[in-house]
């Protein structure tokens, strides 16, 4: 089966829904047997982020309206990450606008198995977790080598305008599905699985998804496996 699963390398709840979902795919491709074929695409969050080093705190109380807003929201995301075996560090995590990475990681997709897949968590924990600067191209340029892309094509990329337009199409394409929860999972171009879910209950949905699919069901409609 192949999996679209949109998300954001600067949206912590994509992050863990994502690696979620990840982790359930593998666990029902051993106990089945049967593979999946897992694809990111871009959904910014905030497509009109700067990119301007300010830590990201100042950022999200400026956004949400002070400072106990921002420190609840961040709790309920920490504790969630912590279920999930994730480390997040918002004290020194810096704004970035994502389109950068995601021209990269788009690239990556093209350029052999599990690079995308490696690329995307060395994004989410420098974000997260190492205060890097995502939107930096450097950063993004030294994060592709680390997971064994070639270094020079990435600096030319990230000097260029190259993958902008399958970004836009990435984005504009979230857009005309309605997503207003991330991670937003497409399986099949048919069964649609919005928001952050547990592993086990990712395991399930991809179960019953899988037993419609090899029946040539028809699922009763957007959202219907969760």
């Amino acid at each position: 089966m192949k999996a679209i699963v949109f998300a954001d390398v600067t949206d912590p709840w994509a992050y863990i829904g994502a690696t979620r979902f990840e982790r359930a795919a593998a666990m029902f491709s051993i106990l089945t047997g049967e593979p999946i074929e897992m694809t990111l695409r871009a959904f910014q969050v905030e497509p009109d982020a700067p990119s301007d080093g300010r830590l990201l705190m100042e950022a999200l109380e400026q956004r949400l309206g002070g400072r106990d807003k921002v420190e609840l929201v961040n709790a309920q995301v920490t504790a969630a990450a912590r279920i999930t075996g994730i480390d997040l560090n918002f004290e020194e995590a810096v704004e970035a606008n994502s389109f950068d990475a995601w021209r990269l990681l788009t690239w990556a997709d093209e350029a052999g198995p599990g690079l995308q897949r490696d690329l995307a968590h060395q994004l989410w924990r420098a974000h997260f977790l190492e205060g890097a600067d995502i939107a930096d191209p450097f950063t993004l340029a030294t994060r592709a080598g680390l997971v064994g892309l070639e270094l020079e094509t990435a600096e030319a990329l990230l000097a260029s305008a190259e993958y902008a337009e399958e970004v836009l199409t990435q984005v504009a394409t979230g857009e005309a599905l309605g997503i207003t929860q991330l991670p937003f999972v497409v399986i099949e171009q048919q069964w649609t699985l919005a928001g952050i879910h547990s592993q086990n209950d990712y395991v399930q949905a991809i179960s019953q998804i899988y037993s419609e699919w090899k029946a040539g069901e028809e699922p009763d409609g957007p959202g219907a496996a969760g």
